[in-house]
């Protein structure tokens, strides 16, 4: 099919259809509104795009994303660094972060294990967590995993790599959404939600 604008706008629809949840058709649609309102979109996005490569960096303790390194959360003395939750990419430490439910410090393994796509431990930042739980002052990791195969490999493993370092190792308890009705759950979350039940 013939390119039905410049090579400068396709450009820009091939880069956002490489954005997660963009496909071409998508990517279309943004690249269009982007170019409709240049000056409140478009400009501002660019300048904002420009900035973040230019200034936010992975930090070399925990591998989160900030301007500066170390990045705020370890740079907060208020936190509680005897606790270390490990995630499998920024985007769940952000989702973490929006809940304020959890005060100590992250660590970002940069993936979870798959035999299927080639990634082993050695791709993972699994050398730097059994440091950082070797330090006198940590007391626990708590492993907040996704609940799929490679997220369950992944904290085995894991588990296994810290049981040297004196730490308690703990894993996110599963089952029933706050707001959440039986009869929308899967079984395997049902299953879960009945071991892990608690006094009420």
């Amino acid at each position: 099919m013939a390119a039905s604008a410049g090579p400068e706008i396709e450009r820009l629809i091939g880069l956002l259809a490489k954005l997660p949840g963009l496909g071409p058709r998508s990517a279309r649609r943004a690249a269009l509104a982007l170019l409709k309102r240049r000056d409140q979109l478009l400009l501002p996005l660019s300048d904002a795009l420009a900035e973040a490569a230019a200034r936010v960096k992975t930090c070399q303790v925990c591998g989160s994303l900030d301007t500066q390194d170390p990045c705020a959360i370890c740079s907060d003395n208020v936190r509680d660094g005897s606790l270390i939750c490990v995630v499998e990419e920024v985007g769940a430490l952000w989702a973490m972060e929006r809940a304020g439910a959890f005060r100590g410090r992250y660590h970002v393994l940069g993936g979870l294990l798959s035999a299927l796509d080639g990634v082993g431990p050695d791709a993972l930042r699994v050398g730097p967590l059994v440091g950082r739980a070797s330090d006198a002052g940590v007391r626990e990791v708590i492993l907040a995993l996704p609940a799929t195969v490679d997220g369950q490999t992944t904290a085995h493993y894991l588990a296994e790599r810290l049981s040297a370092a004196d730490v308690a190792v703990t894993m996110l308890a599963r089952g029933v959404p706050v707001g959440g009705e039986l009869d929308w759950l899967d079984d395997g979350t049902i299953a879960q939600a009945m071991r892990a039940r608690r006094p009420a």
